[in-house]
């Protein structure tokens, strides 16, 4: 039987589907034991992670919100990196009005309840995990809100008869006969505040996206508004009313008989084998180990309680466990509610998917082109469990969720898993991954140095690194940093490491920053070294003056540069003096250099060797001294180096202009020696200004390591990220300090759902006693300054395993390419630490769609079978606005638009001349924001969010059309450009709606098109002839009046 096997770090283990079909040569295997009952390694089966609903939202039936203590917290300011003010976490308190699982609502009017006590330690283990268990809940009937036009609520007591033909609802001041819903007459069970009454400006921040829904129906496509007490309440509603709607009406035993056996009859199997007595019965213990093995990240503590109050509620005792307990054990601990609904969505065949659903979900969900039924049945082939339902072709909810928890649905776009930038371009229009002190293990004081950190940081895709060299006894360099002289490195063994594993990860070339702290001798010492240990490695061809821009990464594959000091041409002797103006006088300084040479202007004067100067080639180290001088002196092979004081100096006083130095020369920014305890720097705050070199301290973990290490994963890991265009065009206009949005940058809008968490851990460092642990969750995101923004989850009370959110947020991004999204899972419940995990990914590597994100730890290890279940949804947006919860329409007016500005540049004649263009931009502007504005006219008149894509909402048109009593006809023009849709004979009033705002939307993005390339044309023309106008005036005007 094929061993356990994990899918890509992180995402936890996963099923082997084939396990159903060879279950009956080994079963034993599957529980971890053999014959002997000797507990062996799980290497039978791959296994999925487990999830239950957790406590409901705070909102219902006035239930108290409490704030927290507002204190401070590590790893999650989006901007400083440090602590940041919490005050917007939001508790539930006062269980009593708000039901913790979907099962315990006790709220029903009318009829006396017994008041109950439950000694349970798993209270939210009792899910909807069938149909019939759905439509069980429903009959029971809970209380419910009733929303009405007028934006009143009032409390109902809602119920499905028994007979699964009408929806009631009590008291109410109509009839018995009148406060009722046929459910025949509905059309469509909407999600969220998606009808107009919901989204009404009185009720909009009332209560929760996740605790409403609505009823459409009748012809006139009326809806019933309802607000549950939980987002697990609604999402139980909603389930099981759809698959009434789809499924017709039957009594609940015969709905139960019919349901596809394809999940029982499987872990019915799993049970017979491993039932070696062939009496109906296995022990606790290897009852316990198998669920255990299919299911790793769960703890055997909950899964033996499990089977003790199942057996304790059929007065059964022993530790003897027979089939139908095993049976209900796993499909209560091993169902995730939220992969229940969703398949029963999507699923035309009651609980499982088959092909064409699976091809639904793919193509409009998870937004893969190109999806057809073979590749569907793959899938199927691939994940589904059970045997019979890889022949049938069906994917059951073990199935699903294991293709859910794989490589094929993590959030990361396995297309950046491999080199997919351009690599063609000059070495100064890429970010690269930079070590600062390669050799330390921790700080500047007490940390050792050791040869492994330069392994670690090689194969973590650094591609810069710094190496210190001190005189050193017999004639031999040794490398160290601050005062870790006891622990010093041979020179030639730092060479071998790093000639040995420079090219593991990464092709590209990597760059040696070499201080020198040595006399003339071991300098020679040194060259020789590097001569004899890196030889074709080395790059040392001369730079072709000719040129202005640095080689490409794609033409030094597989080199070493050196950067460090190089003699000057004048100098023709066999050595020479240099300034050292950089690291290596700040150093000097704190281990207590001569303080002449600290109050000398330009730095100490070190001499250097002949051997050692020619190794510098391309990256000649230079003293900085402005902006101007750089422009007119400074040779494209010269690179500067600042420490973060000055970087942060020249970021904030002159941004355009840092820009624009980076689009030509390298720099390099490094931590103030004031980090003597090896802290990190925030690598945004130079990205943002072009800066290609931030230097890490790769041995100090946290925030900024988390940014820079996720940052750098987009391109293969390879160590080079092509930079934004909008920084390195040589005609643009960018400032690193930029509070809005940016012309020539198209705006997204990043929609997030955070679902649910999988087996959640308590914190490393948390004092606190027992395995108590009370999640929630920051989603932040880190860029420019306009787009840093983060928001926060609630807090899920003392349920680490499988902790429900269910909260949405809206971001707006005004430059993708330079922003990434950070999940950051806390724990409210700590002592000491509260840090449980986090992922960084950036903006360009997100998938959309349905997606697991892998949690990793403080030190960057992924956590074992540890995720967060996201939806994620990215549109297009133009404007303002910082990050909020989902709220209302999107649409913009015209007083709200922003328009394209041009900048003047002191020439007269090419400013008139760019100034006629505003207008032609205007208009570009106005089209833009009629065809969004369009568009979310026509999702929101679907039912649908502005987040929503096209192919959804024609999907639920189609519904629409298949669920109507009336006949109903409508035809597809698809011979001109955009598909045109046009009804044949009367329709509902809310369906002429949709297709009138869809011919709308259609021909309103003809206009734009035909109007964007008239602007485009105007633009060109305006551009060509005020370059023409310009040269024109370069023969007239002396240079020396004109404005730059």
């Amino acid at each position: 039987m094929e061993g356990v096997r994990a899918s890509d770090a992180g995402s936890g283990h996963f099923m082997d589907p084939a396990m159903g079909a060879q279950v009956a040569q080994s079963a034993t295997n599957i529980a971890g034991f053999n014959s002997d009952d000797t507990l062996l390694p799980l290497t039978g089966s791959r296994a999925y992670l487990d999830v239950s609903p957790a406590a409901g939202h705070p909102f219902y039936g006035g239930s108290e919100v409490v704030y927290t203590n507002g204190r401070y917290r590590e790893h999650c300011s989006p901007r400083l990196g440090g602590r940041s003010r919490d005050n917007s976490a939001e508790r539930s308190h006062g269980a009593a009005n708000t039901p913790c699982g979907i099962m315990k609502d006790g709220s029903k009017q009318r009829q006396v309840r017994k008041k109950t006590v439950s000694f349970s330690s798993m209270p939210n283990d009792r899910k909807i995990s069938s149909t019939a268990a759905c439509m069980a809940f429903m009959m029971e009937g809970c209380e419910m809100k009733k929303v009405r036009s007028n934006s009143r609520m009032y409390n109902r007591y809602f119920l499905l008869d028994p007979d699964m033909h009408w929806l009631r609802w009590e008291p109410s001041k109509k009839d018995s006969d009148k406060a009722k819903l046929e459910i025949k007459s509905i059309k469509e069970v909407r999600l969220g505040k998606k009808t107009p009454v919901l989204r009404s400006n009185g009720l909009s921040d009332q209560f929760p996206d996740e605790c409403a829904f609505s009823i459409i129906y009748g012809d006139n496509y009326e809806s019933l508004d309802l607000v549950g007490s939980t987002a697990d309440v609604v999402s139980t509603w909603v389930m099981g009313l759809r698959y009434l709607v789809s499924y017709g009406r039957h009594p609940v035993d015969m709905v139960e008989q019919s349901q596809p056996s394809l999940r029982t009859s499987w872990i019915g199997s799993v049970f017979e084998l491993a039932d070696m007595e062939k009496d109906g019965y296995i022990d606790l213990f290897r009852a316990t180990q198998i669920i255990k093995g299919l299911n790793p990240g769960m703890k055997e503590s909950r899964i033996e309680l499990k089977f003790k109050e199942l057996q304790k509620a059929k007065d059964q005792y022993g530790e003897d466990i027979n089939m139908d307990t095993f049976v209900e054990a796993y499909c209560e601990l091993c169902t995730r509610p939220e992969i229940f609904f969703l398949l029963v969505q999507f699923s035309s065949n009651k609980e499982y998917l088959d092909s064409k659903d699976l091809m639904l979900f793919v193509e409009v969900e998870q937004g893969v082109e190109g999806v057809n039924e073979d590749m569907c049945r793959e899938i199927v082939q691939k994940f589904e469990p059970s045997a019979e339902g890889r022949e049938r072709g069906y994917l059951s909810i073990d199935g699903f969720t294991h293709y859910l928890l794989s490589s094929e649905c993590h959030i990361f776009d396995p297309q950046h898993k491999r080199v997919c930038q351009d690599m063609t371009q000059p070495l100064s229009h890429y970010y690269i991954n930079s070590s600062h002190n390669a050799s330390l293990l921790e700080d500047h004081f007490w940390g050792s140095s050791d040869i492994s950190s330069y392994i670690r940081a090689l194969r973590m895709g650094c591609r810069s690194l710094e190496v210190i060299v001190w005189d050193g006894p017999d004639n031999e360099p040794v490398v160290y940093v601050g005062s870790s002289v006891a622990s010093q490195l041979a020179f030639s063994k730092v060479l071998d490491i790093i000639n040995q594993y420079a090219f593991e990860s990464s092709e590209y070339p990597l760059i040696l920053c070499l201080v020198t702290h040595c006399c003339i001798h071991q300098q020679r010492v040194i060259a020789q070294h590097m001569k004899k240990i890196l030889g074709d490695k080395l790059y040392v061809d001369l730079p072709n003056k000719e040129e202005i821009y640095l080689p490409s990464p794609e033409q030094l594959r597989g080199k070493i540069l050196i950067k460090g000091k190089r003699l000057p041409p004048s100098c023709t002797e066999t050595e020479g003096d240099v300034t050292d103006e950089e690291e290596g006088l700040e150093m000097s300084r704190r281990l207590g250099a001569n303080e002449k040479d600290q109050l000398n202007g330009l730095g100490r004067r070190l001499r250097l060797c002949r051997e050692l100067s020619d190794l510098v080639s391309l990256c000649k180290s230079v003293q900085f001294r402005d902006f101007d001088i750089s422009k007119k002196e400074q040779k494209y092979w010269e690179i500067c180096s600042f420490n973060e004081v000055d970087a942060n100096r020249f970021a904030n006083e002159f941004p355009e202009d840092f820009v624009c130095y980076n689009k030509r020369f390298l720099s390099r920014i490094y931590p103030t020696p004031m980090r003597i305890d090896a802290s990190n720097i925030n690598p945004q705050d130079f990205w943002k200004c072009g800066c290609q070199i931030v230097a890490m301290n790769y041995q100090t973990p946290g925030l900024m390591m988390d940014l820079n290490l996720g940052w750098f994963r987009q391109n293969g890991n390879c160590g080079y990220v092509l930079r934004p265009a909008i920084m390195r065009e040589e005609v643009s206009y960018f400032s690193a300090n930029a509070r809005d949005s940016l012309p020539g940058v198209s705006a997204q809008l990043l929609h997030i759902k955070v679902i649910s968490g999988q087996n959640l851990p308590k914190p490393r460092g948390s004092a606190a006693k027992g395995d108590v642990v009370e999640p929630y969750i920051y989603a932040e995101i880190h860029g420019i300054p306009a787009d840093c923004a983060e928001q926060r989850t609630k807090t899920v009370s003392q349920n680490g395993d499988n902790p429900v959110f269910d909260e949405s947020f809206e971001f707006q991004i005004n430059l993708p390419e330079l922003a990434a999204l950070r999940f950051v899972v806390l724990d409210d419940d700590y002592i000491g630490d509260e840090f449980i995990g986090q992922y960084t990914i950036p903006f360009e590597c997100l998938q959309p769609g349905y997606r697991h994100v892998p949690l990793q730890s403080l030190t960057g290890e992924f956590l074992a079978n540890t995720t967060l279940f996201v939806h994620i949804a990215i549109t297009n947006r133009r404007g303002g606005g910082k990050a909020h919860k989902r709220g209302l329409s999107v649409r913009k007016g015209r007083k709200t638009r922003e328009y394209t500005s041009t900048k003047t540049t002191g020439i007269k004649v090419v400013d008139e001349l760019f100034r006629a263009s505003t207008q032609p931009l205007r208009e570009a502007t106005d089209l833009r924001e009629n065809v969004q504005n369009a568009l979310v006219s026509f999702k929101e008149l679907c039912g649908l969010t502005p987040a929503a894509n096209m192919k959804q909402c024609i999907l639920t048109v189609s519904t629409w059309l298949m669920n109507s009593e009336r006949v109903l006809q409508l035809t597809v023009d698809l011979s001109e450009t955009y598909p045109a849709m046009e009804a044949q004979g009367p329709v509902p009033e809310l369906l002429r709606k949709v297709l009138t705002a869809y011919d709308m939307a259609s021909s309103t993005v003809c206009v734009c098109a035909c109007a964007c390339m008239r602007a485009c044309v105007l633009l060109f023309v305006y551009l060509f002839v005020a370059v023409l106008a310009w040269i024109q005036k370069l023969t007239l005007i002396p240079a020396s009046h004109l404005q730059p």
